[in-house]
């Protein structure tokens, strides 16, 4: 059996099919200031301990303070917090500007009005392909009552109905 080629367009819209959720992940840089990202590329990873993992593109300005990072936070998204979204995916040069947050573990800023907020300390980073690997050990998490923002076929959505 032959394998097949995968192009990078077909290989992104494909992978669009899969609903994730919608996070910001935050830390400290090595100069005391806020840096953060729009990920959706997150997930659990283990249960003992408690991991999770995240995906940045090695390309990224951000990879180097992420790395030196002794700790981060993961956002969790609410529903309308879908400008927060677009202004963390943007190369901004002050994305914290006038956004309520707060110091969580290891001074990684946390976003008031969020779905969950996930505290860890960085246990490793690794290159895969294009991408940066971060794995994180989980400190100190907390969740709302609000709905989650969802992102799906390259669009924002809300939770709807349970079908079960």
């Amino acid at each position: 059996m032959s394998r097949q080629r995968i192009g990078a367009i077909e290989f992104r819209r494909i992978m669009g099919c899969f609903a994730t959720g919608v996070t910001v992940v935050t830390a400290v840089d090595e100069g005391g200031e806020f840096v953060g990202l729009t990920v959706n590329s997150f997930n659990s990873l283990s249960l003992h301990p408690p991991l999770v993992l995240w995906s940045l593109a090695a390309s990224s300005p951000l990879v180097q303070a992420f790395e030196n990072a002794s700790h981060f936070a993961v956002n969790v998204l609410a529903e309308d917090q879908v400008e927060i979204s677009q202004r963390f995916a943007l190369r901004a040069v002050d994305k914290f500007a006038e956004l309520k947050v707060r110091k969580g573990a290891g001074g990684a800023p946390l976003i008031a009005g969020c779905v969950a907020w996930i505290e860890c300390r960085t246990r490793s980073h690794a290159r895969h392909g294009d991408h940066v690997l971060f794995i994180g050990e989980v400190d100190r998490m907390t969740e709302s009552a609000k709905k989650p923002l969802l992102f799906l076929r390259g669009h924002y959505a809300g939770v709807g109905e349970r079908v079960v």
